[in-house]
């Protein structure tokens, strides 16, 4: 289906869930954040972080860290409330939260009660009105308790790590879960009220096949999720320590991948889902990132592909980034001095960039390629990346017409490499990213 250019696809590229990327995230005062904060408009989205799991796996990326003894989960939770009331008192007085989301980690390494109470503080602090809540959870610690804490909260969007149903997949790295347990899960955010479903799923994973790929979309399928991500798994053992307990012998190849990648969106695309960008797909009709990819409304930030319009995203918890028009802001990764941050009313953040104007152009190119495959691009910009550019367009991948640059049906799988052409701070001699397809 698609034509494979491995000189093209040779080059690690970032995910660019945001521009500039955390790669280039430095030293900044707070005093940034604070009048960020202070003089933010329009909506805003928060983004709640949650650095526990129950059980920690070997290829995960995220900031997190084992659950083990409740008083760590008490502690964080105690900086946590600090931080929301801190950074509450320094929003506009009308500024408005459309958005709850909650993230990790696994919030559901949470007790349900403390949950609960987390969104009462959420909701007094914030003066939220009938928000949009989303949840990421691990099925492993998925009950019936949390079900009822989902359903009295009111959350509508819920996504599930399932990853693959290969079991030698599931030990190759550190996931282990059967179906019934995904069944159950999903039959308990269903009955909460749960009307989108996502699950993650994973290519590229050690020793998989095509076969256990395929067979890994049809039993996601008949659990009906209305949207699926279908993630490139990124071995990256040098930036994720984990990740070295997985053998990389038994890694495909990137030609592999790059079959893997193509067989899973042709599934996908003629079972019934509609693709959102190169590797997210969702069921037409009801759901809203659908509906936001057929009328060219998709959005992306560090969640990935969205329907979400805000123009201020703020983050909460250790290593949460917000996200402002001119202004990227991480808080404390170590959750120690996270809690040491939060308790003298300061606010956490610590490392980021700030946006000019040629930054937010250049990441309004890139947002725009990777969300609706087509961007307007200036003289100036097109003279800048023309040779680089010329290998895509001679191969068919990308055309030019005018200011318009589109990435062509078979340049699908380039998206990323194409549109890292106008990313003025990467250096690929310097920077190691993760694998283009």
């Amino acid at each position: 289906m698609w034509p494979y250019h491995p000189d093209l696809l040779a080059t690690p590229v970032p995910r660019y869930t945001s521009y500039p990327t955390a790669a280039e995230f430095a030293e900044i005062a707070p005093a940034l954040h604070e009048a960020a904060l202070e003089q933010a408009e329009g909506e805003i989205s928060l983004y709640v972080h949650i650095p526990f799991c129950e059980k920690i796996c070997h290829y995960c990326g995220c900031n997190t860290g084992a659950a083990g003894k409740r008083q760590r989960l008490d502690s964080y939770l105690a900086a946590l409330t600090l931080e929301i009331g801190s950074v509450a008192s320094r929003l506009p007085h009308d500024a408005i939260v459309r958005r709850v989301s909650f993230g990790g980690g696994s919030p559901n390494a949470l007790d349900p009660v403390d949950f609960i109470r987390l969104v009462d503080r959420l909701t007094v602090a914030f003066r939220l009105t009938d928000p949009v809540y989303s949840i990421e959870l691990d099925p492993r610690t998925m009950s019936a308790d949390w079900a009822r804490a989902i359903a009295t909260v009111g959350i509508e969007r819920a996504s599930l790590g399932v990853q693959t149903f290969a079991a030698h997949c599931q030990r190759a790295i550190g996931r282990v879960q059967d179906e019934d347990t995904i069944v159950r899960a999903v039959d308990l955010l269903r009955g909460a009220g749960v009307a989108s479903l996502n699950f993650d799923l994973m290519y590229g994973l050690p020793r998989q096949t095509r076969a256990d790929l395929v067979d890994t979309l049809h039993r996601a399928r008949v659990l009906g999720p209305d949207r699926i991500a279908l993630f490139g798994y990124a071995h990256v053992p040098h930036v994720v320590p984990r990740q070295r307990a997985i053998d990389a012998s038994g890694l495909p190849g990137q030609h592999e991948r790059f079959e893997m990648a193509a067989l899973g969106y042709t599934y996908l695309c003629t079972h019934g889902y509609v693709p959102v960008g190169f590797d997210h797909f969702a069921r037409p009709g009801g759901d809203p990132l659908a509906r936001a990819a057929l009328a060219g409304r998709v959005r992306r930030n560090f969640q990935g592909f969205t329907d979400d319009a805000a123009p201020n995203l703020v983050g909460l918890g250790a290593s949460a980034i917000s996200q402002f028009p001119h202004l990227l802001a991480q808080n404390e990764k170590n959750s120690g001095r996270y809690r040491m941050i939060a308790s003298q009313n300061r606010v956490t953040a610590n490392r980021g960039i700030e946006r000019g104007p040629a930054d937010r152009e250049r990441g309004a190119v890139i947002e725009k390629l990777l969300c609706a495959g087509r961007a307007r691009v200036g003289a100036d910009l097109q003279a800048g990346i023309a040779e680089r550019l010329a290998p895509f367009v001679d191969r068919g991948l990308a055309s030019l017409d005018g200011d318009w640059l589109s990435i062509t049906p078979e340049g699908l799988p380039y998206a990323r490499p194409i549109a890292a052409l106008f990313d003025a701070f990467r250096i690929a001699q310097t920077r190691r990213f993760s694998s283009a397809i």
